[in-house]
C-alpha cells in the first residue's frame, strides 16, 4: 500500500490519494487530483525525481495542463522536500509504538490522519515568500 500527498504549503491541508502502486497512471490521477482542488488556479508544485514522476504519460499530462508547472527537488535531497516532514508526523502519530494487527487497518488510520490533520511548513519563508507580494497565491 502507498500513498501519493501533496502539501498545500499554504493551508498545511494535505492532498491524498491511495494506491498499490506508484506508476505513471497512478502519478497522473493524482496530478488530476490536485487540478481538481484547485480549478481557477495556477499551482506550482515541488515533486521528487522518483522514475514515474518523469515518464512519457506525466511529460504529456503535464503538457495539456499548463497551469500545473512543475519545480523538481534535486537529487538526494528529502530534506528540503516538506512532504517528507508529512509522512514522519504520519507514521509518528498512527504507528510509532501502536499496535495495529492488520495492514489494511494501519492504511485506514494512516490516510485517516492525513486527511484530517494540518502540517505546518517554513518552506515558502524560509524561500522568500514573505519578502513579495503573491496576489494569486491566496
Amino acid at each position: 500500500m502507498s500513498f501519493y500527498g501533496t502539501l498545500n504549503l499554504h493551508t498545511g491541508q494535505e492532498i491524498v490519494l491511495r494506491s498499490d502502486q506508484m506508476n505513471g497512471t497512478v502519478s497522473v490521477q493524482h496530478l488530476q487530483q490536485i487540478l481538481d482542488a484547485f480549478p481557477t488556479q495556477h499551482i506550482l508544485l515541488f515533486w521528487d525525481r522518483a522514475t514515474w514522476h518523469k515518464g512519457a504519460l506525466v511529460r504529456q499530462f503535464l503538457e495539456a495542463h499548463p497551469r500545473l508547472e512543475v519545480v523538481y527537488f534535486p537529487v538526494a535531497a528529502p530534506e528540503l522536500n516538506p512532504q517528507e516532514h508529512v509522512w514522519k508526523a504520519a507514521r509518528r502519530a498512527v504507528s510509532h509504538n501502536h499496535r495495529v494487527a492488520k495492514l489494511p487497518q494501519l492504511a485506514d488510520r494512516f490516510e485517516e490522519y492525513l486527511h484530517q490533520a494540518t502540517f505546518e511548513s517554513s518552506f515558502l519563508y524560509r524561500y522568500g515568500y514573505g519578502a513579495i507580494s503573491c496576489p494569486n497565491f491566496n
